[in-house]
């Protein structure tokens, strides 16, 4: 059965994947009441796990040290009481090759060698190009899917990855282009690595330290 996570879970663990986000992107990030949250926030920010900061116009918060911490406390908490571990692990194993293609098909968004200049950047002007990376980008979210359903069989919190990750192909295919990489976006990119800083937080695993 799938376990729904606790409210402040929630609140601390969307700073964990989001990095650095307002009080309303964090609410957004898992349905919560915004109100609540601004509430978690500021105890959490009490207890010395998030910190408030300021950039220009940007205003946010991010988890401390002591936040990271905690945060994978609560995580390892609620996956031994989901009986989940074994599952979850061997999700990421199976996770990880999918990585590499999706990391390897963004660079290739990025860049189109020609002749001249092995690292031109793609100008898109190709779209045949384009097209052979979004079959590529197609066939990774399919293999995503019966990950995410086994994810989301044992944490609900997990529930959303995969139709994000189709959104944002929808767009792309439609030649809006950001939709594939572009961090400010909901894109394929950008999901992609909130899932992957979400199994990473759950197991307690390292990001440096993953092939």
């Amino acid at each position: 059965m799938t376990r729904p996570s606790p409210p402040e879970l929630l609140t601390l663990h969307a700073v964990r994947i989001l990095g650095f986000a307002d009080t309303t992107a964090v609410a957004g990030r898992f349905g919560l009441d915004v109100a609540e949250v601004g509430e978690t926030l500021g105890d959490a920010e009490a207890w010395g796990w998030v910190t408030r900061s300021t950039f220009a116009d940007l205003s946010g918060w991010s988890l401390t040290d002591r936040g990271r911490a905690e945060n994978e406390r609560q995580l390892a908490a609620e996956l031994a009481a989901a009986g989940a571990g074994a599952e979850v692990d061997a999700v990421h194993r199976e996770f990880l090759p999918l990585n590499a293609r999706l990391l390897a098909a963004c660079t290739r968004w990025q860049m189109r060698p020609t002749p001249s200049d092995a690292l031109a950047v793609n100008d898109h002007a190709d779209g045949a190009w384009d097209a052979d990376v979004l079959a590529e980008l197609g066939a990774i979210a399919r293999g995503l899917a019966p990950l995410v359903r086994r994810l989301r069989d044992v944490l609900t919190r997990f529930a959303d990855y995969d139709t994000r990750v189709d959104a944002a192909l929808r767009r792309a295919r439609t030649g809006e282009h950001g939709w594939v990489d572009r961090s400010d976006l909901d894109s394929c990119h950008r999901v992609w690595f909130e899932l992957h800083e979400d199994l990473l937080a759950t197991l307690g695993l390292d990001r440096h330290a993953q092939p």
